[in-house]
């Protein structure tokens, strides 16, 4: 976080008179019987035009660039991130952002590491500074750390209109730099986005590997990432 922050469906039915040679008074239980021929005529038609596996559309979703659209953390994320995998889905739904774009910004914060503190003061998973924390927050709880940092990106996916490589911007280096011109962006901002958002680009094209997550390990995160595993036990 910034550092001085941080079908529609309608039904009609229309009844005929008989006439000509059908002209007669059905009986009952005929009506019935024909009845429920009819419905179940309808219902085989409906099943045939609407495929049971087709994947209900959430009703907020506006456009294919949806963030919302994708339905899980991707694969390119490294290992520390894997391990929160289920944990980012879940507190990526209670913000209503993409887990891959959470998942961005908790790889490039603290690769994981729960307990990782930035010199200026940052906390925990998403790097949250003390003052978004209530007084009876815990701010390395990973719940808590994550409502607190979610909670600031989504303001700022809101700020950008949806733009999520401006939502890494104000995450980082404060939303009012939304906006401001680029080349106004302090130069930590500007690495930020460098490599934030091709890897949110990889996450949302269904890449299975990432080149852009290889460029920031090696060049900023292979010590970050080592102290994560080392607190998370993973081999």
């Amino acid at each position: 976080m910034p550092r001085a922050r941080t079908t529609d469906m309608q039904t009609a039915a229309a009844t005929e008179e008989a006439s000509g040679c059908f002209s007669f008074i059905l009986p009952p239980l005929a009506v019935l019987f024909v009845s429920a021929i009819l419905a179940s005529f309808a219902w085989n038609h409906t099943l045939a035009i609407q495929p049971a596996d087709a994947p209900p559309q959430p009703a907020n979703i506006q456009n294919a660039d949806s963030p919302l659209l994708s339905p899980g953390i991707s694969p390119i994320f490294t290992r520390e991130i894997q391990y929160w995998g289920n944990s980012i889905s879940q507190w990526a739904a209670a913000s209503n952002l993409d887990p891959n774009l959470a998942a961005v910004v908790m790889q490039i914060e603290s690769c994981g590491d729960p307990r990782a503190t930035s010199r200026s003061g940052a906390m925990g998973l998403f790097q949250v500074m003390p003052f978004h924390f209530y007084a009876t927050d815990s701010p390395y709880d990973p719940d808590t750390n994550a409502a607190r940092g979610l909670n600031y990106l989504s303001r700022s996916l809101a700020k950008a209109g949806g733009d999520a490589r401006l939502a890494l911007a104000g995450y980082n280096g404060g939303i009012g730099v939304i906006a401001r011109a680029e080349w106004t962006w302090p130069a930590q901002t500007k690495r930020y986005v460098q490599y934030g958002w091709p890897i949110y680009q990889d996450a949302q094209n269904g890449a299975a590997t990432s080149a852009a997550v290889e460029e920031w390990y090696n060049k900023y995160g292979a010590s970050l990432c080592r102290q994560a595993r080392e607190r998370l036990g993973l081999p």
